[in-house]
């Protein structure tokens, strides 16, 4: 009942946090006015414990030594049934409240958060108080940008851009209105209009690309927790779960700052060059408003937060020094180092992050709950040692392990407070907190249902901790681990008294080694498998790595590195020249363990190990049920029940390794800019691979002004990689770059300027060249000239040092250039692209894919690739229903025909128009399915279209192509 319970109740919270998501919510309808949501957390509290205190109540059995013992039995089972029928029914009462109660909580914490959300962009002036560190660093010279929550008052809608100058006479304003009034109001004009809301929670960015005055937004970084400043900001709402699916890795940023309480984010315009708590003036103020303020412990709570999260900043500002002058390893070696002490992440840059998760070690990163228990259980030796020497008498009205419990809670709480207080750090420490008062009071209760009974508190106390895959991965890992050492001393209870023969054998020095590393393996393969699930699911990939490289990282981390770390970290505040000291050496330690890394990382026999494997509740389900034999006491189920779920399981991924697809079908793949675009058509053959084919194109249009592309070539080959992976996809027939590239060739005539500097960028082509090292590759066709491919790709080797790498040759994308597959079920066709006219307008390829079986479009979905959507027409509902009219016979046995467009300039159709128009027309004679798939902001006329003879038009960025608008009217 326990485990039911207490499953069903997060099981709820999430299904109600999902519902009210994607639900609108009724505007009558607001719990905030009749519940509070810590009331009602108090009173699930009470509610589980009066259950605790029931499921504990046995009925006293009557004695019948003094009387008849068939009268006596008889009157027994009558007086106890009513009192188990009772107690049955208050059971079931107090679960059913939990549960209700439970899902009011979540519905209470969803209201409460969309009172404050932010629903439409705008531009404003507000006052900003700056709350813990920031996520990342302003620097230029990296590209790395300012990401910090904050907490805005005293919005005012921003009439006119408002200079730095402006800004600091708004701050001296503020101070004079304070200064004479000490009132709470925060109001320094009365005739400017406020947003309603008076208060949000939001994400300040700023990025050096987007930045006007680099050198105003560099003071960013000195900002520390509890200043208060006026900036004029940008606002926005965030992005929904809905929008997750366009990002190209299948992060739901909504979701994940939703669970940190973010209500909107926002860009900085302008900020002032004073703080208003930098005189004594701001400090006189604020005394008096703290004076004012009900002297709650949440008020003290937030007040000793901000001091320890000062401190935090100030040891980050010690790592920062003299940080330009470093190299980039020993930058990244520093940055690791202050992250395994105070979870500080914000200076380890992308390359780090990701060389961690391809080895599978990124958990080490983050502040677990071994860094907690270990600096708890030194601080609690240490003080139970100075007590043992100089304070015995204490223990006469305080057992020892008390004063040591109480010694590990405080340190636990002080040092997940200074780490920010993370869901691994603040279990552990709440964990203690449990543990010990269970102890002290008596209670039978195991270490499984009291970590149940966490999880479920942390639940209630924040609903939108759910969301969070730091809180499914620690109390899953921490019960794994509770599991596996349940299991350990099972197995070796049962076997101790076999081997007291071999003891003397056993003690050997090798024998013990090969023990530990054994019994270390067994532990790591366990909690690998266990968690390869819930890891997929979470993350939609593995790395195969962590299984050996964990094998001795985390006794490095553990052992060596950690409590070095911590002791440096001591040592800090007393002497901090031996700290310093102390993190060379750590930092030392950390670079050659990056090198490593690196090298074993860069092996061709080793680079690609993930598993891209997408995992949905089915497989989930699966995995759960072939383990559940062995989680559950041994003797309950034959573990020989593991082999029927575990076999389907291999099968279903197995499949899912092999092909996604059995019908030809192209996924347009997101890219995180909506004007370049990726698709991927799989067509399966009989009895060999599927044929997949990749088209890049960037649809920026030459007669418009647009704002130029933020991708960078490593980020957007990262992406495809991870998608084509879990699709997978493994190697590819062709790359189809359908733009030209001006950087590719040595002779061009542009048609004006802005041609020229449109089509500079040689994004797709260095994407082609990161991909030709990472997959296998047939052909490689590019848009326009590429007379300088060979000379680019061979530069490209030797500033990647990869001169192993195949070399691929660049094939001209023209018009007429065609390919078939060897049973003539697929064509490939260029049907635009002149490269022999000097005219860069001109050059772009549009692809025309012939196929005997119509080629479903897909919008992919990183998240879940397994339920990517149809990519519906927004445009012509009635050519849907033309095309859908066809019988399956005749979709089958008829040519159908996908015409994939990158026309950026109208001189491309004029010239089909005079060249090809009356050819195209006798081939869309034998096609009976035609679809037109390009982007919103493509040149193409209602004319073309109409020659085409297209039956539904699909554009990239699913918005209405105009031109196909009037083709219904």
């Amino acid at each position: 009942m326990y485990w039911l319970i207490g499953s069903l109740i997060i099981i709820v919270m999430m299904g109600v946090l999902a519902v009210a998501d994607n639900v609108i919510m009724p505007t009558d309808l607001s719990l905030l006015d009749m519940i509070d949501p810590s009331n009602l957390f108090l009173a699930l509290i009470v509610f589980a414990i009066f259950l605790l205190a029931s499921a504990q109540f046995n009925i006293p059995s009557i004695d019948s030594h003094s009387a008849d013992n068939s009268t006596f039995n008889n009157a027994s089972r009558h007086t106890k049934l009513p009192f188990r029928i009772i107690r049955h029914l208050v059971l079931a009462l107090l679960a059913t409240a939990l549960v209700i109660g439970s899902a009011l909580q979540a519905l209470v914490t969803h209201q409460q958060a969309e009172t404050t959300e932010i629903t439409a962009p705008i531009r404003v002036h507000a006052f900003v108080r700056i709350e813990g560190l920031s996520d990342s660093v302003y620097d230029a010279a990296t590209d790395s940008g300012y990401r910090q929550v904050a907490v805005i008052t005293n919005i005012a809608p921003l009439v006119a851009e408002l200079t730095p100058q402006e800004l600091a006479t708004k701050t001296s304003d503020y101070l004079d209105v304070n200064r004479n009034s000490l009132s709470n109001n925060y109001n320094t004009n009365s005739n400017e209009v406020s947003i309603a809301v008076s208060e949000h929670r939001i994400l300040l960015n700023a990025y050096p690309r987007k930045s006007a005055n680099k050198s105003q937004f560099a003071s960013l970084n000195e900002l520390q927790p509890g200043d208060e400043i006026f900036m004029s900001l940008a606002l926005a709402p965030l992005a929904t779960s809905e929008q997750a699916v366009n990002n190209p890795t299948g992060f739901d940023s909504y979701r994940w700052l939703r669970g940190r309480h973010i209500d909107g984010v926002a860009n900085i315009l302008a900020i002032s060059p004073t703080l208003v708590n930098s005189n004594e003036i701001s400090n006189k103020i604020s005394d008096e408003k703290y004076s004012k303020q009900s002297l709650d412990s949440d008020s003290y709570l937030q007040r000793f937060r901000t001091r320890i999260d000062q401190g935090r900043w100030r040891l980050r500002q010690h790592f920062y020094q003299d940080w330009s002058a470093q190299t980039t390893a020993e930058q990244q070696a520093a940055a690791v180092t202050l992250s395994l002490l105070t979870g500080d992440r914000s200076l380890i840059n992308r390359d780090t992050k990701d060389l961690y998760q391809l080895a599978g070690i990124s958990h080490l990163l983050a502040i677990s709950g071994t860094h907690v228990l270990f600096l708890a259980i030194v601080l609690a030796g240490i003080v139970v040692l100075l007590f043992d020497r100089n304070y015995s008498a204490i223990y006469r009205r305080i057992p020892r392990w008390q004063v040591r419990w109480w010694v590990m809670i405080g340190a636990a709480f002080i040092y997940a407070l200074f780490t920010g207080f993370d869901v691994p750090a603040a279990r552990t420490a709440w964990m203690l907190l449990a543990i010990g008062f269970v102890r002290l009071i008596l209670m039978p209760i195991s270490t499984m249902r009291v970590l149940l009974a966490l999880a479920v508190l942390m639940a209630w106390r924040d609903t939108y901790v759910l969301w969070q895959a730091g809180y499914w991965l620690s109390f899953i890992a921490v019960a794994l681990l509770l599991k596996y050492d349940d299991t350990s001393y099972e197995h070796q209870t049962t076997t101790v008294y076999d081997s007291k023969q071999h003891t003397r054998i056993n003690n050997t020095l090798p024998n013990r080694v090969w023990q530990i590393i054994k019994r270390v393996f067994k532990l790591q393969f366990w909690l690998f498998l266990t968690l390869l699930p819930v890891t997929l699911l979470l993350f939609g990939k593995a790395s195969l790595w962590g299984l050996f490289i964990n094998l001795f990282a985390i006794g490095l981390f553990g052992w060596v590195i950690v409590p070095l770390n911590l002791l440096a970290g001591l040592c800090y505040l007393l002497v901090p020249s031996i700290a310093d000291i102390l993190w060379v050496i750590i930092s030392t330690i950390v670079g050659h363990l990056h090198d490593l890394m690196s090298w074993l990382t860069s092996l061709p026999a080793l680079s690609d190990a993930w598993l891209y494997t997408p995992v949905n509740i089915a497989i989930l389900s699966m995995a759960l049920l072939s383990a559940l034999p062995w989680l559950l006491p041994r003797g309950l189920l034959s573990r020989w029940l593991t082999l029927p779920p575990l076999t389907l399981l291999m099968m279903t991924v197995y499949a899912n390794q092999q092909s996604l697809v059995t019908v030809p079908t192209l996924y347009i793949l997101p890219t995180g800019d909506s004007y370049i675009t990726a698709a991927l058509l799989q067509y399966p053959t009989v009895n060999e691979d599927s044929t997949n084919w990749l088209f890049l194109a960037d649809h920026r249009p030459t007669s418009t002004r647009t704002m130029p592309s933020s991708l960078t070539a490593d980020k957007l080959s990262e992406n495809l990689k991870q998608q084509l992976g879990s699709l997978s996809v493994n190697n590819l027939e062709s790359i189809v770059v359908q733009s030209s590239s001006t950087g590719l060739t040595d002779t061009l005539i542009p048609d004006d300027k802005n041609t020229a500097n449109t089509k500079n960028s040689e994004l797709l082509p260095m994407t082609v060249a990161q991909l030709n090292s990472r997959l296998s590759i047939s052909q490689y066709w590019q848009a326009g000239r590429s007379d300088r491919w060979s000379a680019f790709q061979q530069a490209y080797k030797t500033v990647r040092q990869s001169e192993d790498t195949p070399t691929i040759s660049a094939q001209r994308c023209e018009q007429g250039k065609i390919w078939q597959s060897a049973n003539d079920e697929l064509s490939v066709q260029a049907i635009t692209g002149w490269t022999k006219i000097g005219d860069t307008s001109v050059w772009d390829c549009t692809i025309a894919l012939d196929t005997n079986m119509p080629i479903r479009v897909l919008r992919y979905n990183a998240a879940d690739p397994l339920n990517s959507l149809p990519a519906n027409s927004p445009v012509s509902p009635q050519a849907q229903i033309s095309s859908n009219q066809l019988t399956g016979k005749q979709s089958a046995s008829s040519q159908s025909r996908l015409i994939l467009n990158n026309a950026t300039h109208q001189r491309v159709w004029q010239l089909w128009s005079l060249l090809c128009s009356v050819e195209s027309n006798n081939e869309n004679m034998l096609f009976k399915n035609i679809k037109w798939l390009g982007h919103s902001a493509s040149q193409i006329t209602a004319d073309v279209i109409s020659r085409q003879r297209v039956d539904e038009v699909i554009t990239y960025d699913n918005k209405p192509l105009d031109t196909a608008l009037s083709l219904n009217n």
